[in-house]
Formats: structure tokens, C-alpha cells, sequence
């Protein structure tokens, strides 16, 4: 079969949902394909810029990044996208539940690339937010949530400094 005839198979296949005519089941564990099916099952459509900083994101386990950091390190890759995609690229992945968002006093975003349950130290010298397994912090005696409420979530950063730091307000 030639080259073209066995891509427009692959293809087809894919579209029909048939795994048996292409790799793509030969594929889990490439990272690529491994992002392509993420933003598949998110409902999201693999485009350019979603490729380009998904690989970005995920491609090095967890991690926690601001808008502007992860705009400054698609800059060095390369990847022509605005300040404004990479605003509207987080959102839409922590609106499809592939990130969570963490924000410190009202005036720093991260977005986290692990989606588990766990709470954060953070350094106030460099602002690196660090994970912190939720097994490290006991939340047998929480109070009550009212009437026809529920807790959702509970989200707590340790801050840290170096003991010879000055105490911050």
C-alpha cells in the first residue's frame, strides 16, 4: 500500500473511532499522544497553540507556573502566541479540570499541572509554590460548613522564609 493510501486509511480510521487501521494504541506514552487524548477527553480541540503550550505544561510532570512565566519560557521554544492565548489557554484548561488554579493574596495566579488533592508550601523570598501531600496536614477538626453547604475543597499554603529572613507583613 502506498505511503498516501495507508495515511488516508490512518486517518479515516481515526475519524470512525477504529483503533485497528492505525498506532495510535502503540502510541500511549508519547507525550504528544499523550496530550492529544488529554485535550480530546476535556472536550478540547487539539490546536496549535493548545499543543504548543500543553507540551509545554505537562511535558514535564507536575509543575506550578504563572500566565507570564509559562508566555516567557513559549517565547524561548519558539511558539508564537500573545500574552492574551496563554491567559485564554489556562482558563479554558482549568475550565476542562486539566489544571487547578492557586491564587496568593488576591495578586498572584499559578496554575497547577496536578489536579490531585494536596495543599502547597510557598517561599516568600522566590514565590515557588511547592506541593505539599495532604497526608502532612491533619483536617479531622474542621468546623461545620452551614446550613445546605458543603466543603468543595480546602486549599492551604504554608508560607516559608529562611529563619535569618526578616518577617514579612
Amino acid at each position: 500500500m502506498e505511503k498516501s493510501q495507508a495515511s488516508a486509511k490512518s486517518r479515516a480510521a481515526r475519524k470512525s473511532g477504529d483503533q485497528s487501521g492505525d498506532l495510535s494504541s502503540d502510541l500511549s506514552g508519547c507525550p504528544l499522544h499523550d496530550l492529544r487524548e488529554k485535550l480530546d477527553a476535556a472536550g478540547l480541540r487539539p490546536t496549535k497553540q493548545r499543543m504548543r503550550l500543553g507540551w509545554l505544561l505537562f511535558g514535564r510532570g507536575d509543575r506550578h507556573v504563572t500566565a507570564e512565566k509559562l508566555f516567557e519560557e513559549a517565547q524561548a521554544a519558539g511558539a508564537h502566541v500573545s500574552l492574551a492565548t496563554v491567559y485564554n489557554t489556562l482558563n479554558q484548561f482549568k475550565s476542562a479540570g486539566m489544571l487547578r488554579e492557586v491564587t496568593i493574596d488576591g495578586t498572584r495566579t499559578y496554575f497547577d499541572t496536578n489536579i490531585d488533592d494536596h495543599q502547597h508550601f510557598l517561599t516568600e523570598e522566590a514565590h515557588l509554590l511547592v506541593d505539599l501531600p495532604k497526608e502532612l496536614i491533619d483536617f479531622r477538626a474542621l468546623p461545620e460548613p452551614p446550613e445546605g453547604m458543603e466543603i468543595a475543597r480546602i486549599d492551604v499554603v504554608v508560607r516559608l522564609r529562611r529563619k535569618d529572613a526578616a518577617p514579612s507583613n
